[in-house]
């Protein structure tokens, strides 16, 4: 009878392992969920940032110019001379950005820009969020240069 016991306590039996198994992945379910929140946000705030420089580029070139670029030709006018009218008589040889290319939203999608904007504003830009597609809730809500103070809590 000795022998027999001995070789029981040796090992974990199938149901011990199986437990721990399901521990283990029940945990590893609910910091993936946390990380994939605090992934979201962390876009959301770089979002926030990046529109900001933008408005920066975008005021600069209105010092210089007395005017915003027209809806037409975009934020392209901060990396790029606009040819359409009205052309703007004093651009910089580098442009307004310091890349060569108008910077992607965090999810890869172009900033929607337009001038006028809205709310009465001169222009707005705007990032359709997560989903790509105008309107949304959540992480697939869009992020608009006109109310970044709701955004940047």
């Amino acid at each position: 009878m000795r022998d027999k016991r001995k070789k029981r306590e040796n090992g974990f039996t199938l149901i011990e392992i199986m437990v721990v198994v399901m521990i283990i992945g029940m945990l590893a379910a609910v910091v993936g969920v946390q990380l994939f929140n605090r992934l979201e946000k962390a876009k959301r705030k770089a979002c926030v940032v990046q529109i900001r420089q933008l408005q920066s580029a975008l005021a600069n070139y209105r010092l210089d110019n007395n005017r915003f670029p027209t809806t037409e030709q975009g934020l392209q006018a901060l990396v790029e001379k606009p040819t359409s009218e009205p052309v703007p008589k004093n651009y910089p040889p580098g442009g307004y950005l310091d890349s060569k290319s108008v910077p992607l939203d965090p999810w890869g999608n172009p900033y929607v820009y337009y001038s006028p904007g809205i709310n009465g504003e001169e222009y707005t830009i705007e990032s359709y969020g997560a989903d790509g597609v105008d309107g949304g809730e959540g992480q697939n809500a869009d992020i608009e240069s006109w109310h970044l103070e709701d955004e940047a809590q």
